[in-house]
């Protein structure tokens, strides 16, 4: 069922781990076979998990072949949720969201400050690959607005103070990592 274009030379059991695959499959199980789509999300996520945090167009068209739908099918899923990034992006990947509750609540400030003190715009990655800045929309967490995503904790009633903190912490936690990396 994929596109005619496709190229068939593509298969994720070349591109993922078989414990990867092995995920998705627990995914497809989970559907009557004539179901193909609803395990798109869930195979996008596991594919984007093991590629650096991003998707490619030959991993959609992967994992179209390997679900047998069409590729459009994918890309719609890849690029109508904020989860999933198209480009490659920083180890850290802090989603601020601007919608109408965390806008209200100072979402502005908030991506402000962490241009300034990342020194990078949205959509950008800083130099040293640390942190990517993207804006999204509502994650659910009105209540607690203004807020931002990063490493898949919701980080809510942001302060500058607080995302100086986040910050911090997350660069503290990456610093032996990279001493051990030039000790060797």
């Amino acid at each position: 069922m994929t596109d005619l274009n496709y190229d068939k030379s593509l298969h994720l059991k070349k591109l993922l781990p078989q414990s990867a695959i092995d995920e998705i499959d627990v995914w497809i199980k989970k559907y009557p076979a004539e179901r193909k789509r609803p395990p798109i999300m869930p195979a996008l996520k596991v594919v984007q998990e093991n590629n650096e945090n991003y998707l490619t167009t030959e991993m959609m068209q992967a994992v179209a072949e390997y679900l047998d739908v069409p590729h459009v099918a994918v890309y719609e899923v890849a690029t109508f949720y904020s989860m999933f990034n198209l480009n490659k992006m920083g180890k850290h990947v802090l989603s601020v969201c601007t919608n109408i509750s965390c806008s209200l609540r100072g979402s502005k400030q908030v991506v402000e400050h962490l241009q300034n003190r990342l020194n990078i715009k949205l959509g950008e990655t800083t130099k040293d690959g640390l942190f990517s800045l993207k804006e999204v929309e509502c994650m659910a967490a009105c209540g607690g607005a203004p807020m931002l995503e990063v490493d898949k904790v919701y980080h809510e009633n942001l302060t500058e103070e607080k995302i100086d903190q986040i910050l911090s912490d997350i660069a503290a936690q990456d610093m032996p990592a990279k001493e051990e990396d030039n000790g060797q």
